[in-house]
């Protein structure tokens, strides 16, 4: 598992290691990662030009002393000195020593910087706030025109460390080296789009046991996912039940079944209009057409995709006293009041225009603030809540970790995946797991399964629900 702490917590534990070791030793463990990231994304170090963006922080020193290593390499390197007078000493007096160039203030840039064959940005630290200055976005935007490589130092400059928002001008870096533990930054979008590749150096940090963010890899994932054994029944394996479809949009429930047989749910107990077009896909499903009370035995509900305005539906899943998946027509049915007073655990599956009409703001705020966003719907519903994005975020009420899953594929983007998401990951519910757990597996299922269906090419929600058997297997192999 990939976990990522805050800025305070990071602090705390370099201010605790920093105690116990010789001056400055922290700082070079750093610089000696980043100037091994940065030899091997140029191939060829002798001879290459490498220009350091200096700011007043720790990240310039970083630089300042990884171009001292880049030097002693055989490297040309020039460090651009942001704010002169603030740079760090004894790293600056390193890279003179080995023989760097220092150009002072940003207008002296332009030229080393056009000529450069890789960029490091320590420009701002893991502490910044808002977009970067003007004489600094300026000289972003000269390496935009160049394209040259960029390799950040912890952090792209621009980047708000604790959520990946991005105010104003940023870095957008091929490699981000970051040290002693990701930021969560990194991990959450729009952040992660400008963070590239990154790269985690151990500098030896004794972090608490429980991280701000938590990413699933395939061990965590194959923990989760449920066998049968040799005494399972489909009750045993358990039953979902699926509230969705409309006159109008029948293949949503098409979907959303689909998404919960391949998910491994013992039996799929489907209620709605939709009963035809799921039994001609689908003959294993218990069809009945009458209230989800009269449905029979379920050990979890999904409610919503297709629904259109069936508000009694949701109301009456939203009743009963096993965990409930919401989703789409039924996230805008859904009583808040109703959600709250469940005692039984509930998940809402919202993407980002859906959850800002939850929250009663614009879809550019939920996708730019998009930590924010999930933890506030949490608390306000009381539920766990599943934003799905280009980075799908899951997070349940309280202080806990906030999952981050980011498996998935731009080919995902189209109609009836979600539906399909919702099925998989009510299918996990109804086996027993937790909401959090069902919503970070179903996701990471879902966003493999969309990879390995698309291979680069446009991709239809049934190819997505019909690849999910293949990333079970990927995932527990």
């Amino acid at each position: 598992m990939r976990t990522a702490y805050s800025v305070e917590t990071v602090r705390a534990a370099e201010r605790e290691l920093m105690a116990r070791l010789p001056d400055g030793t922290l700082m070079q463990r750093a610089a000696a990662g980043l100037a091994v990231a940065c030899a091997e994304l140029l191939g060829r170090v002798y001879g290459s030009r490498v220009v350091l963006l200096v700011g007043s922080g720790d990240n310039g020193g970083d630089a300042l002393y990884a171009g001292a290593r880049l030097v002693r390499r055989g490297a040309g390197v020039t460090a651009v000195l942001l704010t002169p007078d603030r740079t760090h000493p004894d790293g600056l007096a390193a890279l003179c020593r080995a023989g760097g160039r220092v150009v002072r203030g940003p207008d002296a840039a332009e030229e080393p910087l056009r000529r450069a064959d890789l960029v490091v940005d320590g420009i701002v630290g893991i502490g910044g706030k808002g977009g970067l200055r003007p004489d600094a976005a300026a000289l972003v935007d000269i390496i935009g025109e160049t394209r040259t490589p960029v390799v950040a130092v912890d952090l792209p400059s621009g980047i708000e460390a604790d959520t990946g928002e991005v105010h104003g001008a940023a870095v957008r870096a091929d490699l981000t080296v970051t040290f002693g533990t990701h930021k969560p930054g990194l991990l959450v979008d729009p952040g992660r789009e400008y963070a590239g590749s990154v790269r985690l150096v151990d500098i030896g940090l004794a972090l608490p046991g429980e991280a701000g963010i938590e990413a699933l890899q395939h061990a965590d994932v194959a923990a989760l996912l449920p066998v049968p054994g040799a005494e399972s029944d489909k009750y045993r394996r358990g039953v979902v039940g699926i509230a969705a479809g409309s006159s109008r949009y029948p293949g949503a429930a098409v979907l959303a079944v689909a998404g919960a047989l391949r998910g491994g749910a013992g039996a799929v107990r489907y209620v709605g209009p939709a009963g035809d077009a799921v039994i001609a896909w689908f003959p294993e499903t218990l069809v009945s057409t009458g209230s989800p009370e009269r449905a029979g035995r379920v050990q979890a509900w999904v409610v919503g995709p297709g629904a259109g305005d069936d508000a009694d539906a949701v109301a009456a899943v939203l009743k009963t006293d096993v965990p409930v998946l919401v989703d789409a027509d039924g996230l805008r049915l859904a009583d808040r009041a109703d959600v709250r007073a469940r005692r039984a655990p509930t998940l809402l599956t919202p993407h980002a225009g859906e959850a800002a009409a939850l929250l009663g703001v614009s879809r550019e705020e939920v996708e730019g603030a998009r930590l924010t966003s999930v933890r506030e719907l949490a608390e306000r519903y009381g539920a766990t809540v599943l934003l799905k994005g280009s980075t799908t975020l899951i997070a349940s009420p309280g202080e806990g970790p906030v999952r981050v899953n980011s498996t998935g594929t731009g080919w995902l983007a189209t109609a009836g995946s979600g539906d399909v998401l919702s099925g998989l990951t009510g299918s996990l519910l109804a086996a027993g797991l937790d909401a959090l757990d069902a919503g970070s597996a179903g996701a990471y299922l879902h966003g493999l399964a969309g990879r390995l269906a698309a291979k680069g090419a446009p991709v239809g929600a049934h190819d997505v629900a019909e690849a999910v058997r293949s990333a079970w297997r990927d995932v527990k192999l």
